[in-house]
């Protein structure tokens, strides 16, 4: 049983790498996109006053056209639009790791399944279901079941001591799962402040030209006020809501996980209590 998880632990790491990569390569594509978006469609001439250019300062965007307005937010906003794209992709990929994690069928059904076989000491059978649900959890507590049935042709230990064990195993089988689950999470939690920040810069770098435009001897500038004003007040709504977006996401994500880690945890209470009341 020692070299049972070593395969296993091969295959995290392997996970683990390409979990890292995926994460390496998806945050400068975003950042890629999301410049090309705001250059080749927020910065398109037809969303503009006369089709004019849009990077003249005189050119105003048409009338309640917010890409536009997106577009005078100034060089800030193909940023953030990369970051609300990090946050959609890594959303995105968590629910699909998430879903593989919880297996094919619903995961208060499957632990409902496994505790009825527990109560009728039919471990077979208990495996069995795990193989047929798959995903992170089943394995877990298919683990937890390997062990079960290992301590009962095990002489040299008492019932707690293999209740112990028992827990042990099960406890070692979900250092390995579950971490998994957690990564790229980072990535968005990062996003929540990051993005706020961000959109707070882009504010100040727009009150700086708003007020830049009153400084100006003589009458001020009025085009240069409203343009500063306008890219405060898009950099703020933008980071703003990329923040908000990112908080969500990641709330609902760490709520999935938690209901894993308690289907765990409560089929593992399961199967130690079994193992207990019938090797009294």
């Amino acid at each position: 049983m020692a070299n049972a998880p070593k395969p296993t632990t091969v295959k995290k790491e392997s996970s683990s790498s390409a979990s890292n990569l995926f994460a390496t390569l998806t945050i400068p594509i975003c950042l890629i996109i999301g410049f090309c978006v705001y250059k080749f469609i927020f910065g398109d001439r037809g969303n503009f006053i006369g089709g004019a250019d849009p990077d003249l300062h005189e050119t105003l965007p048409l009338q309640g056209n917010y890409m536009g307005m997106a577009y005078k937010g100034g060089v800030i906003v193909p940023v953030l639009l990369g970051m609300f794209l990090m946050v959609i992709v890594f959303s995105i990929e968590r629910f699909i790791v998430i879903s593989k994690a919880t297996g094919k069928a619903g995961l208060d059904s499957f632990v409902k399944k496994i505790q009825g076989f527990l109560n009728s000491n039919n471990i077979e059978a208990a495996m069995a279901e795990c193989d047929k649900q798959e995903g992170s959890v089943a394995n877990v507590i298919k683990s937890g079941l390997k062990k079960y049935r290992e301590m009962e042709t095990e002489a040299n230990m008492d019932t707690d001591q293999k209740c112990l064990a028992i827990q042990k195993d099960i406890e070692e089988a979900t250092t390995l799962e579950m971490p998994m689950l957690e990564q790229n999470l980072t990535v968005i939690a990062t996003l929540v402040s990051v993005g706020t920040l961000t959109g707070l810069l882009g504010t100040v770098t727009g009150m700086i030209k708003a007020f830049g435009g009153l400084a100006n001897s003589g009458a001020p500038d009025q085009a240069a006020l409203a343009t500063g004003i306008s890219e405060a007040l898009i950099n703020t709504a933008t980071g703003i809501g990329t923040s908000t977006f990112a908080i969500i996401m990641y709330n609902i994500l760490t709520s999935k996980i938690d209901k894993l880690t308690y289907a765990i945890d409560e089929a593992g209470f399961s199967i130690i209590q079994t193992y207990a009341s019938t090797h009294k």
